[in-house]
Parts: C-alpha cells; sequence; structure tokens
C-alpha cells in the first residue's frame, strides 16, 4: 500500500500477553523459520484473536468493530454452515471463511500497520488474508453450486 503514512504504535505489554505466551508455547517463532503445521492449526485462533483487538483498539472505526463482532460470534455460535459435530476438522473452514472475510472487509478501513500491530501469528497478516480470500474464491465459492446440483435429484 504505497504511499501510506506509517502510524505510531503503542507497543503497551498488557495487550499481548497472553494469548502471545500460550502461542508461543505451542509455536517458536524464531526469525527465518518456515511456517509449519502448528502454524496451520493456530490459523483460526490467531486471526479469532485479531478480530478480538480489534474490536478493543480506538483507532478502528464503528462499522469495522461490528464486523469484527459478527466473526468472533459466528467462530463462538454453535450454529454453523457446515455442522461441526458431522465434518470434523473440515467443519472449521466455514469459521475461517467467514472469520477470512470479515478481515478483508475490515482491511478497507483500517490502516494496515493497525492490523498488523495485533498480528501474533507468523508471516504478514495482510497477505495472508488476501491470499485466503483468493482461495475461497477460486477454490470454494465456484465448486460449492457445482456440488448441490450433484446432490440435487432435479
Amino acid at each position: 500500500m504505497e504511499g501510506e503514512d506509517k502510524i505510531t504504535l503503542d507497543l503497551t505489554a498488557r495487550e499481548r500477553r497472553f494469548y502471545d505466551r500460550v502461542r508461543s508455547m505451542v509455536v517458536r517463532n524464531e526469525p527465518g523459520s518456515k511456517s509449519g503445521i502448528r502454524d496451520l492449526v493456530l490459523l483460526l485462533p490467531d486471526l479469532t484473536v485479531l478480530l478480538i483487538r480489534l474490536m478493543r483498539d480506538d483507532r478502528v472505526p464503528i462499522g469495522a468493530k461490528v464486523l469484527a463482532a459478527f466473526g468472533v460470534a459466528y467462530v463462538l455460535s454453535p450454529i454453523d454452515i457446515i455442522p461441526d459435530i458431522l465434518f470434523a476438522p473440515i467443519a472449521l473452514l466455514d469459521d475461517l471463511f467467514v472469520v477470512t472475510a470479515a478481515l478483508s472487509r475490515i482491511l478497507n478501513g483500517v490502516h494496515p500497520d493497525v492490523v498488523r500491530f495485533h498480528w501474533s501469528g507468523k508471516g504478514d497478516v495482510i497477505k495472508l488474508v488476501h491470499r485466503l480470500t483468493h482461495w475461497a474464491e477460486t477454490q470454494v465459492v465456484s465448486k460449492v453450486p457445482k456440488f448441490f446440483r450433484k446432490l440435487s435429484p432435479f
């Protein structure tokens, strides 16, 4: 995002403590180390924590906070598009799609440095959200109608 002004961020210790400590027990974030299966397993929690942190940030507009709240509520809700009890790990994909869609919309109105500041995961969260959104659009959204057409008796 060329031409954007950098903003100064207050790196207070309180905001990042608990989740980052727990995450560091599971995954070592050493410089130059590649993402592994543990990072993949923590992707949904990382994105959900990011939404929670964005909701609490005064620099985030109210509309973006509402989207973040929707994403968090969907993850925490027992009601899902893909039932967790029937489809176990695959059922987490709908949570991931909702969280990614919320973040994608939030990125339009929130300075990228604010989003990066709250990110606990590995790599650049902006690029990650763009990659997940692109994957969801090309691999899932385009194939869902074909899947339901195969199931339909008509």
